[in-house]
């Protein structure tokens, strides 16, 4: 009996101490408590401007404690397998993102105010890559514009004009061969530096893009020479352009130079122009501060009305389905876009800011672009259009290297077909 009574007292001592430990933790969660959430960042170039722009946020306020996580796309994909996605998201749109819109696994995010700042003109930028019925997936945060990068100096004792039309290019081309100047440096070890660039441009400068693979999607399986479009049919013309481009007017030893060799040799006047994105700007002025740049598209036709610029959206925001805490995500998510946060970020990264407010401060560097995106004409490149499943800067790659084009393009046909079968 005496055992019993001790024991029923122990219990209530323990129940006692359980009950103010709960009350304890309770008081831990109150007001002085942040409710955290994680931030995906995806540009790896960026991540100082983003880590302090997080601290800068979490001690702005005292409700929510955003913790950025930059592992990387494939982390953030089998997050969404394992039902732990992150919270929010800045992160490259295309087609990997493409799977989460067109499964619904993204919030709406069409309530923001953040959503009603956004340029019209450049959903068709975003819908290229799928959406959902009734959402509005992700909202674009940074356009990253790319053209030909040209030495104005060179330009200038070479006595060229920047040239408009296709016969004007190689006008400029032949000019500075015959002054001893190489008219393009190429890199072309690195497999990207080609699709982003040559093949993009090229294609990109001739075709409207977005409606060849609009076309394209809606041929499927019977993609091929008896399809409405195909890549046989439709790239041929401007690969051969490519090709005549890279085969007379590049450095000797194009094939054995990577793009960190680009950007120096570049920086050093070695050549007058280079197919890069204004990624490479900061590391040519790392040799060179002062090398007075500027930027052009790259003329495909004999119509300077065709002028196009290459643009990606290289950031979009987007919240998960399954986050646990969308209301300080949207929170967090409206703090990115305000005005002075997203246009000191692109200042930073030399990228273009998609809201309609936006003040018109451009790098020098890039001025030769914003007519262009201005006006909405922008292309997206062929090699973000196409799933990664399709090894296309391979193919790429083995163009440059003497592949035959016609059997490279109708190569590229049948994994189209291929895919839309097993799809």
């Amino acid at each position: 009996m005496s055992f019993q009574l001790t024991r029923i007292k122990r219990m209530a001592a323990m129940g006692a101490g359980l009950a103010l430990l709960a009350g304890l933790l309770s008081g831990c969660s109150g007001e002085g408590d942040k409710e955290t959430i994680r931030f995906t960042f995806s540009k790896r170039e960026a991540i100082g401007f983003m880590t302090k722009l997080v601290a800068d946020y979490n001690a702005s306020q005292d409700d929510t404690e955003v913790v950025l996580d930059t592992s990387g796309v494939d982390v953030v994909s089998a997050s969404f397998v394992r039902g732990n996605p992150p919270d929010i998201a800045l992160a490259n749109y295309n087609m990997e993102t493409s799977r989460f819109v067109q499964r619904g696994a993204l919030s709406d995010v069409s309530g923001t105010e953040a959503a009603t700042r956004i340029r019209e003109d450049l959903q068709p930028l975003m819908d290229q890559y799928g959406s959902y019925p009734g959402r509005t997936s992700a909202l674009p945060y940074s356009i990253m514009a790319s053209s030909v990068i040209y030495n104005k100096e060179i330009f200038a004792a070479n006595n060229v004009e920047v040239p408009t039309t296709w016969s004007e290019l190689v006008a400029v081309c032949e000019k500075l061969k015959a002054a001893g100047v190489t008219p393009f440096y190429a890199t072309f070890k690195d497999d990207w530096t080609i699709a982003q660039g040559w093949f993009d441009y090229s294609v990109g400068g001739q075709l409207d893009t977005l409606d060849f693979f609009g076309k394209l999607d809606a041929e499927g399986t019977e993609v091929g020479p008896g399809s409405s479009v195909s890549f046989q049919k439709d790239f041929d013309q401007p690969v051969a352009k490519m090709m005549e481009l890279a085969t007379k007017y590049v450095n000797k030893d194009a094939a054995s130079r990577a793009y960190g060799d680009g950007n120096l040799a570049f920086s050093q006047g070695k050549a007058a122009m280079y197919l890069q994105g204004p990624w490479a700007f900061s590391e040519i002025a790392k040799t060179a501060p002062d090398l007075a740049l500027g930027t052009f598209p790259l003329p495909m036709t004999e119509n300077p009305e065709d002028l196009r610029v290459r643009v990606n959206v290289d950031l979009a925001a987007w919240i998960p389905e399954a986050s646990k805490h969308k209301d300080a995500a949207r929170e967090f998510l409206e703090y990115l876009y305000r005005p002075e946060v997203i246009e000191a970020y692109n200042k930073s990264q030399l990228g273009f800011t998609p809201t309609k407010d936006a003040a018109a401060t451009p790098d020098p560097r890039i001025e030769g672009m914003v007519q262009y995106y201005d006006d909405a004409k922008v292309y997206q490149g062929p090699s973000v259009l196409v799933p990664k499943t399709i090894p296309i800067m391979n193919y790429t790659q083995a163009l440059i290297f003497g592949e035959d084009p016609a059997s490279t393009l109708s190569t590229l046909d049948a994994d189209w077909a291929r895919l839309a079968f097993r799809q």
